[in-house]
């Protein structure tokens, strides 16, 4: 009976594609989804622990006023790409934790550019001014199973908002920028 279980379990394992890598994926095509927004991201290879990560998206933003009754979404799209260094596949391999899919911790130089392309939104005039980020960012990936993940990291870095002669802006171009994103989702 133990020998049995013992025996479905490896099997189960390895019908669903946890496979113990010390290096990271060659590609990996997901979706995913947080509390701000939508993405399509491919991560790309380029050396053992060393991937690329490219990403589609819509970030989402919500404000409130009381004083008004004024509330508001908005959804823009982001660009992102991002370079990733998987700092910690080898030790998760030899403790014997999953490695498959990139699971493990991650620092990365998240550089975005959310263009002023098309807002969705409920409000009206409203003027959309684009940006470009550059974020040194500290990060987990963890997968639940063969397909689902979630992905948290946190980063401070810098950002310049790409203001038009037409644009009614009066604060400065270069800001701090954050990164703070906790997501789900699905790989491919």
């Amino acid at each position: 009976m133990k020998h049995s279980l013992v025996a479905c379990i490896v099997f189960i394992i390895s019908i669903t594609g946890y496979t113990q890598n010390t290096t990271a994926e060659t590609a990996i095509f997901g979706v995913q989804t947080g509390f701000l927004g939508f993405y399509i991201n491919n991560e790309s290879r380029l050396k053992n622990s060393i991937v690329l990560r490219s990403e589609l998206g819509l970030d989402a933003g919500f404000w409130g006023s009381d004083v008004n009754d004024i509330n508001g979404y908005l959804l823009a799209p982001v660009l992102t790409l991002e370079p990733r260094w998987y700092y910690n596949l080898k030790k998760r391999n030899n403790k014997g934790r999953h490695t498959a899919n990139n699971t493990g911790n991650f620092v990365s130089i998240k550089t975005s550019y959310h263009p002023d392309w098309f807002t969705i939104t409920n409000a009206d005039h409203l003027n959309f001014i684009g940006d470009f980020t550059i974020i040194p960012t500290w990060g987990i990936r963890r997968h639940i199973s063969a397909h689902f993940n979630y992905e948290t990291g946190f980063g401070i870095g810098y950002g310049r908002y790409l203001i038009k002669n037409n644009d009614y802006y009066y604060g400065d171009r270069n800001v701090v920028a954050v990164n703070l994103h906790l997501r789900i989702g699905y790989s491919f």
